[in-house]
């Protein structure tokens, strides 16, 4: 069986990352380009879904092969910003973040339900897990998933649009980081390999 290719990590995260990180730039700075104030979060739109395009397409053409989550979620970046130039409603956007959170919380509970471990596919994770690991932090995810998206609903309709997308990149980044340091000892009590060792 031959290895699959992966990303350097470095590379993998700035293809992740980095329309984000436009997206923010461009929303603040559009304006020095001759954007008005209420055209910013437009001009921002365009550049991130562009960029999401592009660091798709760089993925595929380095190993020839999209991970799920960056796949998916690009898409929906695709669907609701262009749905938010063409209709010039900056709501389709910020729904954004809802509804592939909401997404891949329900595919994680799916995969519970029918008790197949679907994390592994979805976080495109290299971790070796005992089967009682993967029920536990499939759990975990897809409920952290849907306070994700609870935060999200919250931010932009209390917020003003500049504050949500300083959240998106400032916010939601440093929380999940957060949340995947957290599941180490969980990830170390159920560890597969460790098991076997032990057997």
């Amino acid at each position: 069986m031959t290895e699959q290719k992966q990303l350097p990590p470095l590379l993998k995260l700035a293809l992740e990352l980095g329309p984000l990180v436009l997206f923010f730039i461009a929303n603040a700075y559009a304006d020095r380009f001759g954007f008005a104030d209420s055209e910013r979060i437009y001009a921002a739109t365009g550049l991130f879904v562009a960029a999401t395009v592009v660091a798709l397409s760089i993925n595929y053409a380095l190993i020839r092969k999209l991970p799920i989550m960056p796949l998916v979620s690009g898409v929906v970046v695709v669907v609701f910003g262009g749905l938010t130039l063409f209709l010039q409603d900056e709501i389709f956007i910020k729904l954004k973040p809802t509804i592939v959170n909401t997404m891949f919380g329900l595919v994680l509970l799916g995969g519970l339900y029918f008790r197949k471990p679907l994390l592994e596919i979805v976080l495109d994770s290299v971790f070796e897990l005992t089967e009682e690991g993967w029920r536990k932090l499939t759990l975990r995810w897809a409920l952290f998933f849907f306070a994700l998206a609870a935060i999200n609903e919250i931010v932009w309709r209390t917020q003003t649009t500049d504050f949500w997308v300083s959240f998106k990149v400032f916010g939601i980044m440093p929380l999940t980081i957060a949340f995947a340091v957290a599941q180490t000892p969980l990830l170390m009590r159920h560890d597969a390999s460790k098991k076997a060792e032990e057997a």
